[in-house]
Formats: structure tokens, C-alpha cells, sequence
């Protein structure tokens, strides 16, 4: 994906509850949302080492996309009913 600081701005989503508390934020773009949820998985290094393709949930995260490990790629999907 082309992003671009002049990209026209996103439409902001309400966030749900779980979501907010990992994102820091009650509204954001699909784009930011994802931005966001990436700096949090680095700093609370919820990336399995062997695998960084594996996201192992923290405690907050799990609200989102559930206890068990997760493919990156599944992450899209188990975000949309926390948002909008």
C-alpha cells in the first residue's frame, strides 16, 4: 500500500472498547489502526522470535484477536468487528 503524507485522509472508525485500550485512541482509520496496532505488538514484543510472522497476544491484545497465536495475515480480519 501507497501511503503518502498528502493521501487524502482517511475515513476514522469508532473503536471498540479492547481496541482502544492497545490503539490509545476512541476513533481512527483503518490505516492507523494498523500503524498503531504494530507499534504496539514491537513494544510489548508480542512477535514470536522464531517467527515474526506469529503474533502471540498480551493481555490487552487478547481482547482483540483472542488468546491463541496469530498469523500476521489474520489480523485484518479479526480486527473488523472491533471497528466501526
Amino acid at each position: 500500500s501507497k501511503t503518502k503524507k498528502t493521501a487524502p485522509k482517511q475515513k476514522a472508525y469508532p473503536l471498540s472498547d479492547a481496541l482502544q485500550e492497545v490503539v490509545g485512541a476512541a476513533e481512527l482509520s483503518r490505516p492507523e489502526v494498523t500503524k498503531k496496532l504494530w507499534d504496539y505488538i514491537k513494544a510489548h514484543n508480542c512477535q514470536d522470535p522464531k517467527n515474526k510472522r506469529r503474533i502471540i497476544p498480551d493481555k490487552k491484545l487478547a481482547k482483540v484477536i483472542g488468546k491463541e497465536p496469530v498469523d500476521m495475515l489474520k489480523l485484518a480480519g479479526l480486527l473488523n468487528k472491533h471497528i466501526g
